[in-house]
């Protein structure tokens, strides 16, 4: 089924940003810092890529799940969104995990006594 690799990240994109969403975690709450974020990330990963294809590290093989499409030999049209997801993915795993932190930090805290003030 050609682009069904594609569709399963856009599938899983919409979902990181359902959760992205509700709890206001990236683009929902700081949308520029977010997008910057996830592009330099993205264009550093393309870099990577691109040493490692030139390296002869990284070749793309031949599978029915992808479009057929490739943006430069060894890199089809699914790399770029794939490394954009796993930014995403990550920015909003990063700030999901530092609000828990710092929740539990601030449950832990007791109130300050009217002795302490």
């Amino acid at each position: 089924m050609p682009g069904a690799y594609l569709a399963a990240i856009l599938v899983s994109a919409a979902g990181i940003a359902l959760l992205d969403r509700r709890w206001r975690l990236a683009f929902w709450s700081e949308p520029r810092a977010a997008a910057g974020a996830v592009a330099i990330g993205t264009a550093f990963f393309l870099a990577w890529d691109a040493v490692g294809i030139a390296a002869g590290v990284f070749v793309v093989g031949e599978s029915p799940l992808l479009v057929g499409v490739v943006l430069a030999p060894h890199l089809p049209i699914e790399e770029p969104f794939f490394l954009a997801f796993l930014c995403y993915l990550a920015l909003v795993a990063f700030q999901g995990a530092r609000r828990v932190i710092d929740r539990r930090r601030t449950d832990a805290d007791p109130a300050p006594r009217e002795e302490d003030r």
